[in-house]
């Protein structure tokens, strides 16, 4: 049965049981596997889970198994130093998640005697750990039948629940997921969910730009998250550097370093001293 008609919205709003049935046949037969996926096991999710933040699979798999290998539990993240720390992450982006993962690593050594609670709410007091993450660690790492959204579950909904309206709100849709949820594997039942929204992003007009909460992404090209990005590589090479020498160095405008510079600095990434930066 080809994608089009066998994944296609129901002609009428479909029955819970049904739309269940339909999810799980298709992750019976084309889920897909990845390590976090293997290795359920809290520390595994929770830097699995803060990776794939707005980052494609695809870069995250590798990043993940090099990370995994050399960095293997929360008191060996806790104590990396910040240049090592961006070595590993590089390539994935946003650096500022990095530096909040180490800080909850930190936190969960400190607070909670290196073992990561499995309550939403205590997982939200981490560093960068907002409420669809938190929920996503509970039902990855302890198969706990927690509700929520995020964008590829957003997609699924949409597509089958709401094929003729426009502005959805997740508030139309929370009702559907918490109505759907198999609670007896609800890691089985999102890891489907996951699985058939990225489908369904390749293969049909993305439904999710008929959410309410949907936005575009802003081009990276000239961003501040491009200066932001540059700084942090070239200072992985050069132990002090002036705004200008990195200005010179990156090729991206000297204001635009200073500013970006001056950021990671009150964020804690750099140390400034003589009008040198330099990785904390």
């Amino acid at each position: 049965m080809d994608f089009e008609h066998r994944y296609s919205p129901f002609a009428q709003s479909p029955d819970i049981e049904q739309f269940r049935t339909e999810v799980l046949k298709f992750y019976a037969s084309e889920g897909r596997n990845f390590p976090w996926r293997q290795d359920t096991s809290p520390y595994s999710v929770f830097v699995s889970e803060v990776m794939l933040q707005q980052t494609q699979v695809y870069r995250v798999e590798p990043k993940y198994i090099r990370w995994m290998r050399e960095v293997p539990d929360f008191q060996a993240l806790a104590e990396l130093s910040t240049e090592r720390l961006l070595g590993l992450w590089q390539g994935l982006g946003y650096n500022r998640r990095a530096l909040a993962l180490r800080e909850s690593a930190e936190k969960v050594i400190k607070e909670y005697d290196g073992i990561l609670p499995d309550d939403p709410e205590l997982l939200q007091r981490l560093p960068g750990i907002g409420p669809a993450t938190a929920a996503s660690i509970c039902a990855f790492a302890f198969n706990l039948p927690v509700v929520f959204i995020e964008t590829n579950i957003r997609r699924v909904f949409i597509h089958f629940f709401f094929r003729d309206s426009e502005q959805v709100s997740d508030r139309d849709i929370l009702p559907l997921v918490e109505a759907s949820l198999h609670r007896e594997s609800p890691r089985d039942w999102y890891n489907a969910l996951m699985d058939l929204g990225t489908l369904l992003k390749n293969r049909v007009a993305n439904p999710n730009r008929k959410s309410r909460h949907y936005t575009r992404q802003a081009p990276f090209k000239g961003s501040n998250r491009e200066a932001r990005g540059a700084v942090l590589k070239a200072l992985q090479k050069a132990t002090r550097q002036s705004a200008e020498e990195l200005s010179e160095t990156t090729g991206i405008d000297f204001r635009r370093i200073l500013r970006a510079a001056e950021e990671l600095e009150k964020e804690g990434f750099l140390s400034a001293e003589k009008g040198l930066f330099g990785l904390t």
